[in-house]
């Protein structure tokens, strides 16, 4: 009997290893929100439900003259005309292809890699993206994008955009560095837009998409949010993100110099009971 179960023994103790050998390493905790992403029909109905509502919205917020969704927004805008604002990356466009390669060759987020996932121009349109801007378009409404892509490769973003049947006018898409005040803080490309236009709307997956929160708390990141109820859904309309953006840095101290650091600073965020 000893002799008939080693050779089972052999195998199975091979096989697990072989097994370990090719296990992914999800330490970027981007596997379930990609997956996400990707299969859920309840992202689709987010997604849509979001461009639904701006779209229903986009004749009133024509109509009336007093209506502007930017805070650099500054009088006299009456009489200018209408154009929004979105966001590109998990806003517009899909970039969830890039974030399962990270997941699967075990790498995460790179900018070499990123701007070469970039210049393939393969990100897919998000579900609604694409009526709403054309819509807006066909009501005389200009469509701007202001995106954090470096300006080296926003000929291949534009390709893509325009491959996928997005209005893309030249100076319509904005990239981070486009100019020399052109920062990922977006606040200068949105002024730059408010100089000539009134804005209806803003479309973004980043509360920095609408409202300047750049290195502030997980407490005033939601007070902004309460602050503005009454603008989203209406003038604000924000897009499901949960692999990466300023609400993760929002989560760290700075003092956190190691992965298992980081891991434990967010499992100290977890809340198992009401306060």
């Amino acid at each position: 009997m000893k002799k008939s179960i080693l050779p089972v023994l052999f195998i199975a103790l091979f096989t697990a290893c072989q097994t370990s050998n090719q296990t992914v390493d999800y330490s970027n905790n981007t596997l379930y929100s990609t997956l996400w992403i990707q299969t859920a029909a309840e992202y689709e109905a987010l997604t849509y439900q979001a461009y639904n509502t701006a779209e229903s919205l986009l004749p009133v917020a024509l109509e009336d003259s007093s209506w502007t969704a930017s805070l650099e927004q500054e009088d006299p805008y009456f009489d200018k005309p209408p154009a929004i604002i979105l966001d590109l990356d998990e806003t517009a466009i899909d970039n969830s292809f890039y974030e399962a390669r990270g997941i699967l060759d075990q790498t995460g987020y790179d900018a070499v890699t990123w701007n070469n996932w970039v210049r393939e121009a393969e990100a897919e349109a998000i579900k609604g993206a694409l009526e709403l801007t054309n819509d807006a378009n066909d009501l005389g409404i200009a469509v701007f994008y202001i995106t954090n892509r470096d300006a080296e490769v926003q000929p291949y973003t534009e390709q893509n955009l325009l491959e996928l049947g997005f209005p893309v006018e030249e100076g319509s898409v904005m990239s981070n560095g486009g100019q020399p005040d052109w920062t990922s803080a977006k606040i200068n490309r949105r002024k730059v837009v408010t100089e000539n236009y009134r804005v209806l709307m803003l479309f973004g997956d980043d509360l920095n998409d609408f409202v300047p929160a750049r290195e502030i708390s997980i407490d005033e990141r939601k007070a902004l949010a309460e602050q503005y109820s009454d603008h989203w859904g209406v003038k604000w309309f924000v897009l499901p993100n949960p692999n990466y953006g300023s609400w993760e840095r929002a989560l760290y101290t700075g003092d956190e110099q190691t992965e298992e650091e980081m891991q434990e600073t967010r499992l100290n965020l977890l809340k198992d009971k009401r306060n």
